[in-house]
């Protein structure tokens, strides 16, 4: 998922009109269309993700190459294309990537899903040293165990009730804990760059 902020939003007059575009970020033609969709682009939040959990009869080699192409490749492609956008324009802007808290600490059983976010999250550092100078910044987000999308069904399944009972965190991630801290990264006068934030409540300490 792809998402901007216009030139009127940074200035305050924010306009109530959204548009919604389905897209497939790993396809070129596809980010493209979405970049066209957004002239003035200013703040760029690519939030992706395949869980890669390989079932018993998919060939872990095809859950990797998925992946990275899910995980990693769509995502950086469309960061890079959309700084392009920023710099050719003169503009400065945001760009904020959504990793995972598996990126950052160890988790047996990962393999597949966390290599890729790892690699997502110094790329992004790459590209944020490239465009320090262009006024156009690049952050990381780490989500750990959140209540919304693909981790519901395991935190259904009782997979991280543990981590409440033994006191390793004391409540589980919310939606909401994740967008404080894009809406921080996407702030005009934010003043950070090429840094990952592990949004997890200590679960990776």
């Amino acid at each position: 998922m792809a998402s901007y902020r216009s030139n009127a939003a940074r200035s305050g007059q924010w306009s109530h009109a959204a548009t919604i575009l389905q897209a497939d970020i790993t396809l070129a033609p596809d980010r493209t269309r979405l970049l066209d969709a957004a002239p003035n682009l200013y703040g760029l939040v690519v939030f992706a993700g395949d869980p890669a959990r390989a079932a018993q009869t998919t060939p872990i080699e095809e859950a990797m190459r998925r992946s990275h192409e899910v995980n990693y490749l769509g995502p950086i492609l469309m960061a890079r294309e959309a700084a392009e956008h920023m710099r050719a324009a003169g503009q400065p802007g945001s760009i904020v990537l959504v990793s995972t808290m598996q990126a950052m600490a160890l988790f047996p059983g990962s393999t597949a899903y966390a290599a890729p976010k790892a690699a997502l999250l110094h790329a992004a550092r790459i590209l944020a040293k490239e465009l320090r100078a262009s006024n156009i910044r690049v952050n990381v987000i780490s989500p750990g165990v959140t209540a919304a999308g693909m981790a519901q069904e395991s935190i259904a399944s009782g997979k991280y009730d543990r981590f409440l009972n033994e006191g390793i965190v004391s409540r589980l991630g919310r939606a909401v804990d994740v967008a404080r801290a894009v809406r921080f990264f996407l702030e005009p006068d934010n003043y950070v760059t090429g840094q990952a934030l592990c949004v997890d409540g200590g679960l990776t300490l």
